[in-house]
Parts: C-alpha cells; sequence; structure tokens
C-alpha cells in the first residue's frame, strides 16, 4: 500500500518540526494511540489500539527516524504487530517553508499480513488515508494550540489570565467516522 501527499500547516517550519519530535503531542494526533515514548534519540515505541472493519485489537509497535537534516527532511521505519496481524513501513518526510506556513510532504510504503490484511484492499486503503488526514488534522490542532498558547503566556504576563490546555487525543468513534468518510469519497 503506497501512501503520498502533502499537508499544509499555518506555522513556521521549525514549529511544525519541533512537534514532530515530541511524543507527548504525537500521542494526542494519533486516533487509537494509547501510549507513545521515547526509546533513543530518534525511536518511539507505541501501543494503538486499532479497528479496521471486523479485526480489531492492540498493536505494539516502533518509529525510527534517520537521515534527519533539521528543519527539513527526515526518513522513518515503522513496525508494528497485534493479534490480528502486523505492519511495516517506510517513508520520506520534507517540510517546504512559504509565506503562508509549512506544507508537509510525505511519501511511504506499507505491508501489512494477517488477518488484518484479509478485510480487503479498499477498507485498508481507506483505514489509511484515514489515520493519516485524522492524525495530520489533529496534529495541526495541537500546532494552532502551542501557538495560541505562546501568544496567550505573552498576554498572561500582562493580565494574568490562564491558558488552555492542548487539544485532547481523538475517539475511537472520530476514527470511524473518518474512515466512513473516506470510503465514501
Amino acid at each position: 500500500m503506497k501512501l503520498e501527499g502533502s499537508y499544509t500547516f499555518d506555522a513556521p517550519r521549525e514549529l511544525v518540526w519541533e512537534m514532530f519530535f515530541d511524543p507527548e503531542v504525537l500521542a494526542r494526533t494519533m486516533p487509537g494511540c494509547e501510549k507513545l515514548e521515547r526509546t533513543a534519540e530518534n525511536s518511539f515505541e507505541g501501543r494503538m489500539r486499532m479497528q479496521v472493519g471486523p479485526v480489531q485489537g492492540v498493536f505494539k509497535g516502533s518509529v525510527v527516524l534517520s537521515d534527519l537534516q533539521s528543519p527539513e527532511t527526515y526518513h522513518m521505519q515503522v513496525d508494528g504487530q497485534g493479534p490480528s496481524g502486523f505492519m511495516k513501513g517506510e517513508g520520506d518526510i520534507r517540510l517546504e517553508e512559504t509565506e503562508d506556513g509549512t506544507i508537509m510532504h510525505y511519501v511511504g510504503e506499507a505491508q501489512v499480513g494477517g488477518r488484518i490484511a484479509q478485510v480487503g484492499q479498499r477498507l485498508m486503503d481507506s483505514s489509511a488515508r484515514a489515520i493519516v488526514k485524522q492524525s495530520l488534522d489533529n496534529l495541526a490542532r495541537q500546532v494552532d494550540a502551542r501557538q495560541q498558547t505562546g501568544k496567550e503566556d505573552s498576554k498572561q504576563s500582562e493580565n494574568g489570565a490562564k491558558t488552555e490546555g492542548a487539544p485532547p487525543p481523538p475517539s475511537q468513534t472520530e476514527f470511524a467516522l473518518g474512515v466512513a468518510r473516506e470510503m465514501a469519497s
């Protein structure tokens, strides 16, 4: 399965880059993510609860980032497995700075096996696109909240107002609705 696309963030490239390496932020962006922690400088391990059609389960996996050229590009390898199958993938991320913000370009390939691969290519493709879209939409909300917090922190020193926290992680219901929308389109 191949994933390719771009996404525009209304934020400076350095901020978007910084957010890509914050496990707390990333855990709040991925649908079904129960845990994500840094295990080395550019390595993470996590646990996600996923449901694709009738197949569901908790998947444990790792993400290793390499070929980092801050704040522009990196390579990513993903390896995950659970009771209903496995997923292996790799891809490249490139951040392009523009006058209006940052455009993230991504390209990657993933292989799935086990029961999860038996749900059908169309459902797998739609689920993968929905996970990517929802994760990026949620990351954009996290980026916006970080920028707003920075602005409010500046104001807080003047008027003593408190800032709001980051947006909550997406629910499984939101993920399911995203897959349904992706299937419909």
